[in-house]
């Protein structure tokens, strides 16, 4: 059976210090499989459009700002992640630079600045722990994983690393 995933963007806009990250808190609409986490900015690519397209339209429409530098941070394969048990595939990114000011929501949330050294202690997918630590370090080495979904929880990690210099 061929894999096919839902295409997705997922980054993470640091302040122009490197210290706080900007995050959604899905708190607006109930129904939604994210309710009460926090997570990167990011979505669905629209047919045609390339991945880095797609993250600055996503970060244009849920945070009012354009993308100056962007870096790949790397992928995440998800099989099962999915409401329906849909396979999704991410590109992760770290938005290094950016013009514009983030409004105090959207329409899935509030949007705060979160010191780094706090993400991991805030509601977010489970998963998510296993490759924020890899979006944080900044001069660490590009990741390409995979973590399986069964029953909305990971069933397991795998994880390559590509190091910033060969």
């Amino acid at each position: 059976m061929p894999y096919t995933p839902v295409l997705a963007t997922l980054g993470y806009v640091f302040s122009p210090d490197g210290s706080r990250v900007l995050m959604v808190h899905r708190t607006a609409r109930p129904g939604d499989p994210h309710l009460g986490k926090y997570n990167g900015l990011g979505g669905k690519l629209d047919p045609g459009e390339d991945v880095v397209a797609g993250l600055r339209r996503e970060l244009r429409e849920e945070a009012a700002i354009e993308c100056d530098a962007v870096e790949l941070a790397g992928t995440v394969s998800w099989p099962g992640f999915g409401k329906g048990g849909e396979d999704w595939f991410g590109f992760v990114f770290r938005v290094t630079a950016f013009t514009g000011t983030p409004p105090a929501a959207n329409a899935e949330g509030a949007l705060e600045w979160v010191e780094v050294g706090r993400v991991l202690g805030l509601p977010l997918w489970e998963g998510d722990r296993h490759f924020l630590p890899l979006v944080f370090d900044r001069s660490g080495p590009q990741f390409h994983g995979v973590m399986p979904y069964r029953d909305g929880r990971p069933a397991g990690w795998a994880v390559s690393l590509i190091p910033a210099r060969w």
